[in-house]
């Protein structure tokens, strides 16, 4: 059976209880729909896996992804699914290379949100007015957002054929129309 947003709230939030990493995992929810509709995919079904990406992260930080297959399986997520969600883990902690456009985004999207959501919290209108040329600037600043790893988001963009710049602008409008429940309407508002 096909993972939908609402079966994967609900594992999710067996496993998941901080905030940062709820608001990390809608962050890349939205970014993952933007991309389907980019792609002319199932947008609900990007969105869910979105949210259930970083499933055993908060229990097992050192051993992030290797808590998922079997828990997610056991509970009738297909395979399909998570293999995706070990897919963008690739290199980093598992050897499961992205292959289809959903785990190619979902590995490049992950690390990306996070420095698209570091550069709207500088601004007085958060994410509302964000261009892309704004976000490249800081992308470029390796002292900014240091923890996310641009090469790998680089890597991931050339697995998509696509640019930086197009798969940012992708995110942030995926990311904007969600500026109000991931916090990012700026520090004027």
């Amino acid at each position: 059976m096909k993972l939908t947003i609402e079966r994967a709230k609900e594992l999710n939030g067996t496993m998941v209880t901080e905030e940062h990493l709820l608001i990390h995992a809608l962050n890349v929810a939205y970014a993952m729909r933007a991309m389907a509709l980019h792609f002319g995919e199932d947008a609900d079904h990007w969105e869910a896996i979105g949210i259930l990406h970083d499933y055993d992260y908060e229990k097992y930080p050192e051993e992030h992804l290797q808590h998922t297959a079997e828990p997610l399986l056991a509970a009738g997520v297909d395979e399909a699914d998570v293999r995706a969600i070990l897919s963008h883990g690739w290199g980093i902690c598992t050897d499961v290379r992205p292959e289809t456009p959903l785990e190619k985004s979902l590995f490049t999207v992950d690390e990306l949100t996070g420095i698209i959501q570091a550069t709207a919290r500088m601004r007085p209108n958060g994410i509302t007015d964000l261009e892309v040329k704004s976000f490249m600037k800081k992308f470029k600043d390796k002292r900014f957002a240091a923890k996310c790893d641009r090469d790998l988001v680089l890597r991931g963009c050339e697995m998509l054929g696509m640019d930086i710049r197009e798969v940012a602008e992708i995110c942030i409008g995926g990311m904007k129309e969600h500026a109000g429940e991931l916090g990012l309407l700026g520090t004027e508002q």
